[in-house]
């Protein structure tokens, strides 16, 4: 018996090992695709240094637990140059677009729109362009100028 025991533990236990592995790296991926804002259009209209920006999100939203809480434009450097609060979430709505603006840019400025998750943080599904060229989709690393969550104007609360 010890004999038998001496082989078969071991491999039990390698297989206990990759059960584990598999389980937490799927969990990991299923957060990070499900949770997370995509930014799915981006137009805008107006003027140079002053426009407005019309944002389409798709977001999983469950209420106020969960939502998209903001959409915003940044510069390639990081620099914060627009934020629009969603005061309430869009459950039933999706995806859904709102306006936002004045948006201080000229007509061939590079900037990047993205959204931001209540409890996520920002997706990596964005647009890139300028009012001149046109929003194109593409990604941009979920931490960039990660420091952005911190900086007013924030969200005061969740309405519905």
């Amino acid at each position: 018996m010890k004999k038998y025991l001496f082989y078969v533990l071991p491999v039990l236990i390698y297989l206990g090992a990759c059960k584990e592995a598999n389980q937490l790296e799927l969990t990991s991926d299923v957060t990070n695709d499900i949770e997370k804002a995509s930014i799915v259009s981006v137009s805008a209209t107006g003027t140079a240094n002053n426009y407005t920006f019309n944002v389409g999100i798709k977001s999983t939203e469950t209420g106020c637990d969960q939502y998209a809480n903001w959409w915003e434009v940044i510069s390639d450097e990081g620099e914060l140059l627009y934020r629009r609060i969603l005061a309430h979430s869009h459950v039933n709505e999706q995806p859904f677009v709102r306006s936002g603006g004045i948006i201080d840019i000229s007509e061939n400025q590079i900037v990047m729109v993205r959204a931001h998750m209540n409890t996520s943080g920002y997706g990596s599904d964005i647009f890139k362009g300028s009012v001149s060229q046109g929003f194109t989709k593409t990604t941009l690393a979920s931490d960039f100028a990660n420091e952005l969550v911190n900086q007013a104007p924030l969200p005061d609360g969740c309405a519905f």
